[in-house]
């Protein structure tokens, strides 16, 4: 995930899970989190009760509610309150949240021997909002339509994994009766997926909002969005200024029988966006009337609000700490010289002084030291290396050592290319300390900003990309699968859109190790894999891995059982209950 977490897959405007800048835990610690249903003093774990109203107050407005076009994964956002799935995440804090279990299926999926074939059977008594019942049909046309050109935006992986995905153009054009043939259903309860290739994922993927049931007789295409006929909890009944006001209420046809994963606790979910950060955190903090009990899927706390949190004790009860599968890294072009030479690559990664960079960043506390591409979640087969040991503050002197070697006995001049745009990934001051600390071992950085599109563009194109510049991704969902294959898998090089393989390897022990590992329809198994390539591909030096992030959100005082999973690192909107 690139912007924050595309990969060659993703459209440009990709979703903003992780956009927002990490910030400074606080001194001594604060509470973060308790379990579903806990029984604790406070709001965060307080025994919850259904009613009342739950204010979000988000910064990036809901823009639409169609299925087709939302970049979810079976988070704890606003539109997992409206659309079920065929599965979804596990409503549970920390790494058991990084999991798929069933939603509108009966279990994560059947699959064949060689994971090409899978098998869905749907949940008895399920309903649309208006009493109507769930059928298999649904959610196959609610896939099918998201494969029309008009309704883009939503994550792609279908057309790739699809047998005949690749063509199809959704049931607009394609008037056929079988519409998409590649998803069968033979009876009304029962789905069968034929992909082009093993992917033992799948049951991650079936957590993206394109498998929503969508009851053909009530699509009106673009317009689907004013009314988007619920499957969840609830029910859309107000959405002004494109997506800046939305309003939801009770699905009376949900039953919490066959949902076991959301709580609905709140009678009302009132929804403001596009709003500024430090409203957002002002209002939160302050607490006056509705905002004591209001939450926010998206803003992070700034320094400013840090600090007068630090200094209050019931400020210090109400955040919430997240953590994303996410990676800030410098990216080699092995293409343009001297990037060519590994022991240029490798001098730099020893020169990095990775406490500075954090410092840039914004603190210490702000984000995890990275020597690892895959962030440090079990989920993604996390295995602690370090190919190139210099400790927190670099080596200087084995840089030197290095560059010597490669011919470079009195250093070399070099360009890194950054983003001006003020977050904490690629930031200026991010830029800087590298600067500096590549000076230490005699390399002369020369700092080439450029605006946030113009960096995309360049950064993400085989014919521009630059040398050097610094780059970030983060995960469609808890697995090495979607951290490491676009970026590293040559068969994903895009050389006439945009690419995200920055060192343009095309190793074919590589690719078939990726190929090896989606087969694997055991996870944990899948996960060990993954990290051990992790370690392979790290041993390359096409990358510095600089730092992972930490998430930091304030909640209002009379919100109860806050949850954050290890899937997106926010406050799961479907646990929330109020005062």
């Amino acid at each position: 995930m690139a912007e924050p977490a595309r990969s060659r897959h993703l459209p440009v405007p990709a979703r903003r899970v992780a956009a927002a800048a990490a910030v400074v835990l606080l001194a001594g610690g604060v509470t973060a989190c308790g379990p579903k249903d806990s029984s604790a003093d406070g709001g965060a774990g307080a025994t919850p009760h259904k009613g009342g109203t739950l204010t979000v107050l988000n910064s990036e407005p809901q823009t639409n509610f169609d299925p087709a076009r939302l970049y979810t994964s079976g988070g704890g956002k606003v539109p997992s309150l409206v659309f079920r799935t065929l599965t979804t995440r596990n409503r549970e804090n920390g790494a058991a949240g990084a999991k798929a279990v069933p939603d509108l299926a009966t279990d994560t999926g059947r699959p064949s021997k060689n994971a090409t074939v899978w098998t869905y059977t749907l949940k008895d008594g399920l309903k649309f909002e208006d009493g109507s019942p769930i059928t298999s049909a649904d959610i196959k046309y609610g896939i099918e339509r998201s494969f029309a050109p008009e309704l883009s935006g939503g994550a792609p992986y279908l057309r790739d994994w699809l047998v005949g995905g690749e063509k199809y153009q959704g049931p607009y054009k394609d008037k056929s009766p079988d519409g998409l043939k590649s998803i069968e259903t033979p009876d009304a309860k029962t789905l069968v997926f034929h992909l082009r290739k093993p992917e033992g994922e799948f049951p991650l993927l079936a957590t993206q909002t394109q498998f929503a049931p969508v009851p053909r007789k009530k699509d009106t295409g673009t317009k689907y969005e004013e009314h988007p006929v619920s499957s969840g909890p609830y029910k859309v009944v107000k959405n002004t200024g494109d997506g800046e006001h939305v309003v939801l209420e009770r699905n009376e046809n949900w039953s919490q029988k066959t949902d076991e994963e959301r709580h609905a606790y709140p009678d009302t979910v009132d929804v403001r966006s596009g709003l500024d950060s430090s409203v957002i955190n002002q209002r939160l903090s302050t607490g006056s009337g509705a905002d004591a009990a209001a939450v926010t899927t998206d803003t992070n706390l700034g320094p400013a609000e840090l600090a007068q949190i630090g200094n209050d004790k019931e400020l210090r009860k109400r955040v919430g700490t997240g953590h994303f599968g996410y990676t800030t890294y410098l990216a080699f072009n092995p293409k343009v010289k001297p990037f060519g030479n590994p022991k240029v690559r490798q001098a730099i990664s020893y020169a990095v002084n990775r406490q500075s960079v954090i410092n840039a960043a914004g603190g210490s506390s702000l984000a995890e030291s990275a020597t690892t591409f895959l962030p440090p979640q079990k989920s993604f087969g996390y295995t602690p290396y370090d190919p190139f040991p210099a400790g927190r503050t670099g080596n200087p002197a084995k840089a030197k050592e290095l560059l010597k070697e490669a011919g470079y006995k009195n250093g070399l001049t070099l360009t890194l290319t950054h983003s001006t745009a003020k977050n904490f990934e690629t930031s200026p001051e991010v830029a800087t300390a590298v600067q500096e600390a590549l000076a230490k071992a005699g390399i002369t950085v020369k700092l080439a900003g450029l605006e946030d599109n113009d960096y995309k563009d360049k950064t993400h194109s085989i014919k521009d990309e630059p040398g050097l510049f610094i780059g970030h991704w983060g995960a469609d969902w808890p697995s090495g699968g979607p951290f490491l294959a676009p970026i590293f898998d040559g068969r994903q090089i895009v050389k006439d859109a945009y690419n995200f393989n920055h060192a343009q390897l095309d190793d074919p022990a590589v690719n078939h190790e990726i190929d090896e590992i989606n087969k694997l329809t055991d996870l944990d198994a899948a996960a060990r894999r993954w990290g051990a390539l992790d370690k392979k591909i790290g041993e390359k030096a096409l990358s510095v891995p600089l730092f992972h992030p930490v998430y930091k959100r304030l909640y209002g005082k009379d919100v109860k059982n806050i949850v954050i999973s290890d899937w997106d690192g926010v406050l799961d909107i479907s646990q929330v209950a109020v005062k």
